[in-house]
């Protein structure tokens, strides 16, 4: 992120995540400041707190930006003071990312990948290299990246794939226990050998393209397996976003049937207006469809489309897809809930 003596940095964040610690160390070891934010970050209110404090690096996740993009909250502040953007803690979007750079004359956005359990990040864009938008173009410091074949094995390092990310075994920070759980069979148990070592899950689907830039597509536990393709809810739900400017958001939730068999996709649906949860679900629901088939798979099919006032989140704001996977597949199993 290239924070320097002088600079203004703002992070929303929490000292349980990962970036709480960062926000601080990074910040003060480089003789920067802290801008501290006491709300959300979701509306005008931190707009012009961002223009008033003259935050030179303001670091932001996808949603938040989403949020922004959809109330236009940031029109008629000032963001000129910032020279770059971090991004973290989701998936991001190109249409939305280039949205945010435009709010400051189009400064770059650096995506930063990695792990509370491992102290900092395993993969980052930087500042010393061409950058794709909403890619990342290199592996953090001092970590090894894998990405894992259909076979479970290592994609060679030179050649385009997707799959589940795997991390070289030696990583700077990284956690050698839980408190919880076994801290061998979470991270360790049924990975690949690399050079004699076995090689450490970290659980997030990565692709490789063949330029050598990174993209996230979510958790590997995120992915469904729809009418026996495998496909990843953030691929889905990237493209029902665009079908409607009624909708703020979407998640992609693979939903097996009460009577059992395989998994149905579920749209659940936040729309921009709280009051319009009784939209024309069909059409929307046909919506969905024709975008979905026309530019992933003209084999998927929406089952349905299921208006939530918000979607579950977790601490660090990331969608909680298994708790709405269990709401979805209990309504079916009881039509009257």
């Amino acid at each position: 992120m290239d924070i320097r003596k002088g600079d203004i940095v703002a992070w929303p964040t929490n000292l349980g995540w990962m970036m709480g610690p960062w926000l601080v160390y990074a910040s003060l070891l480089n003789g920067a400041s802290m801008a501290l934010y006491n709300g959300a970050p979701v509306g005008s209110g931190f707009a012009k707190f961002v223009q008033d404090a003259k935050v030179t690096m303001l670091g932001v996740i996808p949603s938040i930006v989403r949020a922004w993009k959809s109330t236009n909250c940031t029109a008629g502040y000032d963001w000129s003071a910032i020279r770059c953007f971090g991004s973290t803690g989701e998936a991001s979007n190109v249409d939305e990312y280039l949205w945010l750079m435009g709010r400051a004359h189009y400064k770059p956005i650096i995506e930063y990948c990695g792990g509370t359990e491992i102290g900092g990040g395993f993969i980052t864009g930087s500042l010393l290299q061409a950058q794709s938008l909403a890619a990342f173009s290199t592996p953090a410091m001092g970590c090894c990246l894998f990405i894992l074949g259909n076979d479970g094995y290592p994609i060679p390092q030179n050649v385009p794939g997707t799959g589940e990310l795997a991390l070289g075994p030696l990583v700077f920070g990284a956690s050698n226990t839980l408190l919880n759980a076994d801290h061998y069979e979470v991270y360790f148990k049924g990975m690949p050998l690399w050079k004699g070592r076995v090689l450490r899950r970290h659980g997030d689907v990565f692709e490789r393209n063949s330029r050598g830039y990174y993209h996230a597509h979510g958790r590997a536990d995120d992915t469904m397996n729809i009418g026996g393709i495998k496909v990843s809810s953030v691929e889905i739900e990237r493209i029902c976003n665009a079908v409607d400017s009624n909708v703020l958001e979407t998640a992609a939730i693979g939903v097996p049937p009460s009577g059992g068999g395989p998994e149905q996709l579920v749209i659940a649906v936040v729309f921009k207006d709280p009051d319009n949860m009784k939209a024309d679900l069909d059409q929307l629901k046909k919506s969905f469809n024709s975008a979905v088939q026309k530019n992933l798979n003209p084999l998927f099919r929406v089952s349905q489309a299921v208006p939530f006032s918000s979607l579950p989140r977790t601490a660090t704001n990331k969608v909680m897809r298994r708790v709405l996977r269990q709401q979805l597949a209990q309504a079916n199993q009881n039509p009257r809930l």
